[in-house]
């Protein structure tokens, strides 16, 4: 009995003497992962940038074509962009201020549809009969030609700074109504139903749970609406000519001008300022709405 009992106190001891186990040293990163980041890297900006190559390379030789035949003015060498356009003094003077003039004509109107948009799709999803009754008209308001609207929108305010928001505004306001009512109404109803139990009145609900459920479907309707707010302020521009120039009266100078390397150099900043607010507007979307929400699901 003495023996099978000390047994025990012994491998205790020994247990206890024991050294403990050395320390494991976290793995290190393998020369082949930081490559395969490295590729991953290059395989979402290769394509892009060989597109750009080839339609590049394609402009050049377009470009050297047409001046072989004397017809050179129809499309610039890409460089001559820059050289004649950018770059020199008084034309990228030009460009930039009028650059900044669109930018803000774009904006207010922007904000403006934005306002009337979400404004308008909150009370058609809190009241059947609104939508019934006015959606058919924004529908409308879509479908008739911009280039007929403009001529009325002069005529009727002028033909400056205000007649140029209205036609902003006519053109992004559909896409913010739309896609907000969408998002409004594809709340989930299982929610609806619990804050329902919870006899939560209206208000509520449309702070608590339909429009941050919204917000996704809010932030497309104001990406898709920026882009078309800047090609409302250079269709503004463009037709009417009083009042401070923005980029669209500089294209329509150049087009009348046959200056085509500084008209290539004013579309190529109208369509930079367009991708820059619809970044602009990615990345807000991303900050409000992307912790919580998956775009994939």
């Amino acid at each position: 009995m003495s023996t099978t009992s000390a047994e025990p106190v012994v491998a205790a001891s020994d247990a206890s003497t024991a050294s403990p186990p050395p320390p494991v040293e976290p793995p290190r990163p393998r020369a082949g992962a930081r490559r395969r980041g490295f590729g991953a890297n290059a395989a979402l900006v290769g394509p892009p940038l060989g597109v750009l190559v080839v339609l590049i390379g394609a402009w050049y030789g377009v470009s050297i074509a047409l001046s072989a035949s004397g017809k050179g003015f129809l499309l610039p060498m890409p460089h001559e962009m820059f050289t004649l356009g950018f770059f020199d003094p008084q034309v990228g003077a030009d460009i930039w201020v009028a650059l900044f003039r669109t930018t803000g004509v774009a904006l207010t109107g922007l904000a403006i549809a934005m306002v009337i948009g979400i404004g308008w799709a909150i009370a058609m999803s809190m009241a059947r009969w609104i939508e019934r009754s006015t959606y058919a008209y924004a529908v409308v308001l879509q479908c008739i030609p911009i280039l007929a609207l403009v001529p009325l929108v002069g005529f009727w305010f002028g033909y400056e700074f205000l007649a140029r928001v209205i036609v902003c505004v006519l053109i992004a306001l559909f896409p913010m109504v739309s896609n907000t009512l969408f998002g409004l109404q594809s709340v989930d109803k299982s929610q609806r139903e619990l804050f329902r139990l919870q006899k939560a009145d209206r208000w509520t609900v449309l702070t608590k749970l339909t429009l941050p459920a919204a917000l996704p479907s809010i932030f497309v309707g104001m990406r898709t609406s920026a882009g078309l707010s800047v090609i409302g302020a250079i269709v503004g521009d463009y037709f009417f000519r009083r009042g401070e120039p923005g980029i669209g009266s500089l294209i329509a100078n150049y087009q009348s001008r046959l200056q085509s390397a500084e008209l290539f150099a004013a579309i190529l900043a109208a369509c930079l300022l367009g991708v820059a607010i619809f970044a602009l507007f990615g990345w807000l979307s991303k900050v409000a709405v992307g912790r919580w929400y998956d775009s994939t699901l």
